[in-house]
């Protein structure tokens, strides 16, 4: 069995195959055709790439298409896997043969594409995510500029950010209610639909994941850090950040309107644990939570379309 690693430019497809020969195809749909027609008779183990700011999600699905076992790993594991083997350098074969090496030695879980209204949405929490950082750095901007008519001007984009975040937030909310699947467990106050609309689109392996797993993924578990005699203070570390963003302004909303986990909060807070980190464990139980709804209501559910 053979693993192949692929490099990803906006052009073109640097493959690799492990302890084997390498080829170049263009990004694109003919060069998909003719990398999947190259790579049926290898008897493959794994195709893994690695997020190229989108462009590897034609390939990805070309290749998931034509029946090969496809991967899209993590950048940070990828460049701690190159470091760990001893490779410093950097060029576009050499990172294609690093991804063959992975694929040869790791069982990463396969790719499995999103469903057409999970992409859709995505593209809306992405633009969402862009509006919102344009918009602090406006009004930061606008805090310490003094000149009036260039004032003006900033408080103009200001209120444009502001009207195209309304409009974002009300086309999310839309979506998110059109599928019950998420509906379904919108249960916890504080959930709404930005963090239904995240967790739909960055996080498939939501209710298909055990509690523990799915709270290591995202980044917000403990993570020991002991060796001998030390005991280290444990930490969390690693995850998906976004996630976790939109986990922790949903957590700031839960402690208010949410009983259970503001107790569970205060809980913790007279333990003597510090505020983030009783945040953090919020943030933790509230994913559990849903990973678990989900899990109950999705299986009895359509998965939309």
């Amino acid at each position: 069995m053979h693993g192949i690693g692929i490099d990803v430019s906006k052009a073109t497809l640097e493959v690799a195959v492990y302890h084997g020969p390498w080829r170049q195809f263009d990004n694109t749909v003919a060069g998909h055709r003719k990398l999947a027609a190259w790579l049926k008779p290898l008897a493959v183990r794994r195709v893994v790439l690695e997020p190229t700011g989108g462009y590897e999600q034609q390939v990805l699905d070309a290749l998931h298409a034509a029946g090969l076992p496809v991967v899209r790993a993590n950048a940070r594991q990828v460049r701690d896997f190159a470091r760990a083997t001893g490779q410093l350098a950097k060029t576009d074969r050499l990172d294609a043969a690093v991804l063959a090496q992975i694929a040869q030695v790791l069982d990463l879980p396969l790719y499995q594409p999103a469903h057409p209204w999970q992409r859709r949405l995505a593209e809306y929490v992405q633009s969402r995510r862009q509006v919102v950082q344009m918009l602090v750095s406006a009004e930061q901007q606008l805090g310490w500029v003094k000149d009036r008519q260039l004032r003006g001007a900033l408080q103009a984009n200001v209120l444009q950010l502001t009207k195209s975040k309304a409009f974002l937030d009300q086309q999310i909310a839309q979506q998110v209610r059109q599928q019950p699947q998420l509906e379904a467990i919108q249960t916890l106050k504080g959930v709404g639909p930005v963090l239904l609309a995240v967790l739909a689109s960055e996080l498939p392996e939501l209710g298909r994941l055990d509690g523990k797993a799915i709270a290591k993924l995202v980044g917000v578990a403990p993570l020991a850090r002991d060796s001998g005699t030390l005991r280290g203070t444990r930490s969390i570390w690693g995850g998906r950040a976004d996630i976790r963003q939109a986990l922790y302004m949903s957590a700031l909303s839960a402690l208010r309107y949410e009983p259970r986990l503001r107790q569970f909060y205060q809980s913790l807070r007279a333990r003597g644990k510090a505020a983030k980190v009783a945040i953090v464990a919020v943030m933790r139980k509230m994913l559990v939570i849903l990973n678990a709804r989900a899990r109950d209501a999705w299986s009895v559910l359509p998965a939309g379309e």
